[in-house]
């Protein structure tokens, strides 16, 4: 049995981005049990809003769940005080995409702060940013930057009696998010043109 708070958060989070006015990307939402290790992680992507497909900027996030906080939890709830308070994983990758030609990083890794605002008492760190390059037979080459912000959300006493009270820092994620993909698509890049729907797709 899954416990609510993850689902709370995860309905807070999706709140967050699309308060923000994101658009997701319903194919890339995933929900995944671990069979082996009993991990559980939620995966989804956001674009700013009228993007073309694939969207030139995307942020795709992910919340896991790992097997000793869900067993941390059920401790707790039960009236058994955990060794450790459980915690959830957050990683949000922010991408440039469908670019033409190497776009210069130093102006992308300039729109590009080094921590996320406070999700109570932990931020998300950035990582080093990795460039893509795609070579297609026939096609022309095509470039990609993302970058990925690491960490932790610890769940204190207040956030499991109540998961309301997290509303708060994720809607600051959820619009510090939407910050950050407006400035990356606001950089004066090269794009190449979005793929062309497939015959007999339907609008």
């Amino acid at each position: 049995m899954l416990d609510h708070i993850l689902v709370d958060l995860i309905t807070q989070t999706r709140a967050a981005l699309e308060n923000a006015l994101l658009q997701r990307q319903a194919v890339e939402e995933r929900f995944q049990v671990d069979v082996f290790l009993g991990d559980v992680s939620w995966e989804t992507s956001y674009s700013l809003p009228g993007e073309e497909k694939p969207p030139r900027v995307r942020a795709d996030l992910s919340l896991d769940w790992p097997t000793w906080s869900q067993s941390a939890y059920r401790s707790w709830s039960i009236g058994e005080p955990p060794d450790d308070l459980p915690e959830v994983v957050l990683e949000i990758t922010l991408r440039v995409q469908r670019l033409a030609a190497m776009p210069d990083l130093e102006a992308v890794v300039a729109c590009l702060p080094e921590e996320s605002p406070a999700i109570g008492a932990d931020r998300l760190v950035r990582a080093a940013p990795v460039v893509e390059q795609v070579h297609e037979p026939g096609g022309e080459p095509r470039f990609a930057v993302e970058t990925t912000y690491q960490g932790t959300l610890r769940l204190d006493e207040a956030a499991m009696n109540d998961a309301s009270t997290l509303a708060g820092p994720v809607g600051a994620l959820g619009r510090w998010v939407a910050s950050v993909l407006v400035r990356l698509g606001d950089l004066d890049l090269a794009y190449l043109p979005p793929e062309s729907p497939v015959s007999g797709e339907s609008h």
